[in-house]
């Protein structure tokens, strides 16, 4: 069957925002859009079991598709069309230099010959899109093109999921770039909007610490590095003599006894505040910058009590727990609390989310 998924358009609207991360599914519902503002309508979060996701990779479709449609199901939504995002490392991207005024097809031909450098894998293995910039900065003749390419097993393996539980995938995006566009309603809110300012945004999900640098909504700087809550679920775990889903139940719910907090919360936090830092130095010694404005934490550790506190702290950066619901209006069906607990998680669906309202 061939799917008509583009990276970069959707011509469906409703739509949701679906993220499989490696902890948990996480859907989103957006409504709105133009001058009225966004209005989050809905979501929901479902954690995922151990394993079933690892690296980016889908290990187990059958678990995967249950959540999925365990948290729809949730949502009491009739939408089911959906924009899904493949991991940054599962991606291949280039943005190339191609002469302006070329017509569509001329175009898709000069992409794939250009691809065709860049992939290492026959074309007939990957999906393919791409999108124009706008005009190359060296010339006014000529504009700039960003490609995409996947392989098309990891691509059809979130389709399956997608469609396993009954929904309709129709844009496939990349994580990073769903997480950048949520962040853009986040950089609003800093002072003077963020302009011409260095923002570091410091994803911390179950696995992996993300660190990427922003100037003026342009990506100067990324790094990855292994640091995750799954670390502080273990040590639940291994403490208090759980599983490590009860652990994690447990540290959600936060419904863990008294000394939880002095004996493993605040060390990871402060551990969670070094890594940070170093995070920074690297940036600092590998490139011209040597500041930085503002710290902008995301992920599910971004909630964990004191850690905004310990990174600003140790890093004498002001430092913000992301929100790309800041300024949006919520429906009745969803409590302010509980959306804001886990705005910072809620990125990367945030971003597909808003896919619906592209030109």
């Amino acid at each position: 069957m061939q799917i008509d998924l583009s990276i970069f358009s959707t011509k469906a609207r409703p739509l949701i925002g679906l993220d499989i991360s490696s902890s948990a599914v996480k859907l989103v519902e957006l409504s709105g859009g133009g001058k009225e503002g966004f209005r989050v309508e809905r979501y929901t979060i479902e954690v995922l079991a151990k394993d079933v996701v690892a690296d980016g990779n889908i290990v187990n479709l059958e678990a995967c598709a249950e959540a999925v449609k365990k948290a729809w199901k949730r949502l009491a939504t009739s939408t089911r069309n959906v924009a899904l995002a493949l991991p940054a490392s599962a991606v291949i991207t280039k943005k190339i230099i191609v002469p302006a005024g070329q017509r569509e097809e001329d175009l898709e031909m000069q992409v794939e010959s250009e691809a065709n450098q860049y992939i290492p894998f026959a074309l007939d293995e990957v999906n393919l899109d791409f999108q124009v910039v706008g005009p190359a900065p060296s010339s006014p003749d000529e504009i700039e093109v960003l490609i995409a390419a996947s392989r098309k097993e990891r691509v059809e393996d979130r389709v399956a999921v997608a469609e396993a539980a009954g929904l309709k995938p129709v844009v496939m995006d990349v994580e990073s770039y769903a997480a950048l566009a949520a962040f853009e309603l986040i950089e609003r809110q800093l002072p003077d909007g963020g302009q011409n300012q260095i923002i570091a945004l410091v994803d911390v999900g179950a696995n992996s610490m993300n660190l990427t640098v922003l100037k003026n909504a342009q990506q100067v700087y990324t790094r990855e590095q292994a640091f995750g809550g799954n670390q502080l679920t273990q040590d639940i775990a291994r403490h208090y003599g759980m599983s490590f889903e009860e652990a994690e139940a447990a540290k959600r719910a936060n419904n863990l006894p008294d000394s939880y907090e002095a004996e493993l919360l605040r060390p990871f936090v402060e551990n969670l505040a070094l890594e940070v830092s170093r995070a920074l130095q690297f940036f600092f010694t590998s490139t011209q910058f040597n500041q930085i404005h503002h710290v902008v934490l995301a992920g599910g550790c971004a909630v964990l009590p004191g850690a905004d506190e310990a990174v600003a702290s140790r890093t004498q950066i002001n430092t913000v727990v992301a929100n790309p619901f800041a300024n949006m209006v919520l429906s009745d069906r969803v409590k302010a609390r509980n959306l804001l607990a886990d705005a910072s998680s809620l990125l990367v669906s945030c971003g597909l989310a808003l896919r619906r309202f592209d030109e």
